[in-house]
């Protein structure tokens, strides 16, 4: 027999991210984290003015949706680009990649992904300043 969950506004409270993924300061607050058979895990995510992740890849892709802010996202190898409210980006499985506030501005974004073998991401190098800083 299935069973409907509801998860109550404020039941599923904010927390810092973990600051060995991130730089500057983020906050996550889990949105879904589906029981198997199901694999969706997802989070909205706040960045401070200059804050990001570290470069890392999904095993199966990401999908990150804008709802406030400004940002960028960037592929390895390619030019970063700016995010705005609205934005929808996919980054495809194992895909090296980063994404977070502009110097001066937040950003608050629905993370998708689904987790593989218990992992939704690997993790890897923080993102340089020269790199953050390059237009």
């Amino acid at each position: 027999m299935s069973f409907l969950t509801v998860y109550k506004a404020g039941s599923r409270p904010s927390k810092r991210a973990n600051p060995d993924y991130f730089t500057g300061i983020v906050w996550q607050e889990p949105v879904i984290e589906a029981p198997a058979p199901a694999r969706v895990r997802a989070l909205r995510v706040f960045f401070e003015p200059a804050a990001r992740t570290h470069w890392h890849t999904h095993p199966l892709g990401q999908t990150l949706h804008v709802l406030d802010g400004a940002g960028f996202v960037q592929l390895w190898g390619q030019d970063k680009l700016p995010i705005l409210p609205g934005d929808v980006v996919w980054i495809p499985p194992g895909m090296k990649h980063w994404h977070g506030a502009g110097p001066q501005t937040s950003l608050v974004h629905l993370a998708i992904q689904e987790e593989s073998d218990g992992a939704v991401a690997d993790w890897l190098e923080a993102v340089d300043e020269a790199t953050y800083a390059k237009t």
